[in-house]
């Protein structure tokens, strides 16, 4: 949570955005900024128990891959409302999953069933497949930038995280005309990450603030 926070905070530096992937070192779940505590903590029994500086709800991170996108302010995607960098989105990962032989569909309408809870039931433009949500994502805007963080879940059998990262590139490149490049960490946001780790995302007072 440090270093995608960490990357909109330093995204109005880049003119370009940040694709990050990433996987967890243990089971554990993440919640909305603005959800309470106490509610998500009845919900699930994973521990540690984070709360993430992006809204939607409480998302459990045992299998699941995990993404980021920070985008910059002067890139066209920090102009489209919400609704619609959803959409694009979901569609830029539809178009992945096709491009491997899975094909999941764009959610027309909402099917929530558990609201607080991202992947119990579905809201508008989720993703889809076989009848379940099979990603979703929560967002934070300001003149920093734009931050999307979402969660694929549970993966497709027979199809790898790294052949789905590749498929993103790929189709990126195919439909947009975006040429992603594997960048190495920055200095400056290696230390705001360590400062972001310590003071705010390991502090009872942070998770337990709402």
């Amino acid at each position: 949570m440090a270093w995608d926070e960490a990357l909109l905070e330093t995204s109005a530096q880049r003119p370009f955005p940040v694709f990050r992937t990433y996987s967890w070192s243990m089971p554990c779940a993440t919640f909305g900024y603005f959800q309470r505590w106490n509610e998500v903590s009845e919900w699930t029994s994973l521990r540690p128990l984070i709360r993430r500086p992006t809204g939607g709800g409480l998302v459990s991170h045992a299998e699941d891959w995990t993404y980021s996108l920070a985008v910059p302010p002067t890139h066209a995607w920090y102009r489209l409302t919400a609704t619609e960098s959803y959409r694009c989105l979901h569609e830029w990962i539809r178009t992945a999953f096709v491009r491997m032989g899975v094909f999941p569909e764009l959610a027309s309408c909402g099917q929530s069933e558990g609201p607080g809870r991202c992947f119990v039931g579905a809201e508008r433009f989720d993703l889809l497949w076989r009848g379940r949500k099979l990603a979703g994502a929560a967002q934070r805007r300001n003149r920093m930038g734009l931050l999307i963080q979402g969660s694929i879940q549970p993966p497709p059998a027979g199809v790898s995280r790294g052949d789905w990262e590749s498929a993103m590139q790929h189709v990126a490149g195919e439909t947009s005309g975006i040429q992603w490049e594997r960048r190495g960490s920055e200095a400056p946001v290696e230390r705001r990450v360590a400062v972001l780790a310590g003071e705010k995302y390991a502090s009872e007072s942070y998770l337990r603030k709402r």
